[in-house]
């Protein structure tokens, strides 16, 4: 009998802020933010090379996305790949919040602590 591979999970992980896709357990990538006020701000995705081109960051983005409305919060797409998605994705229109120089300024200074 062939094995099939499970379906991609996306799981959040509060301690590192972020949530991770994972394929047959293993991480194949993450989206990180920061919680601010309210509003979670991503600031990066990657998958790893071993699995790209297999659709992951778009269902990784959108289950986090989807997850932030559930928790109430706000999305600030730093990252360029989650502003790219929510330009083709405008089911999360009425959560983005734009991305400021003051959120930028507070990422900086979040991030180094």
């Amino acid at each position: 009998m062939t094995q099939h591979a499970s379906e991609p999970t996306v799981q959040r992980v509060d301690s590192r802020h972020r949530y991770e896709v994972l394929v047959d357990g293993e991480r194949a990538g993450l989206t990180a933010y920061r919680d601010r006020d309210g509003q979670r701000v991503f600031f990066h995705t990657e998958i790893d090379d071993a699995f790209a081109g297999q659709g992951l960051a778009s269902l990784l983005v959108e289950q986090a996305l989807t997850d932030v409305r559930a928790s109430g919060k706000r999305i600030v797409p730093v990252c360029p790949y989650v502003a790219k998605f929510l330009k083709k994705h405008d089911e999360f229109a009425d959560i983005t919040d734009p991305v400021t120089p003051e959120v930028l300024e507070w990422l900086e200074t979040a991030l180094k602590r």
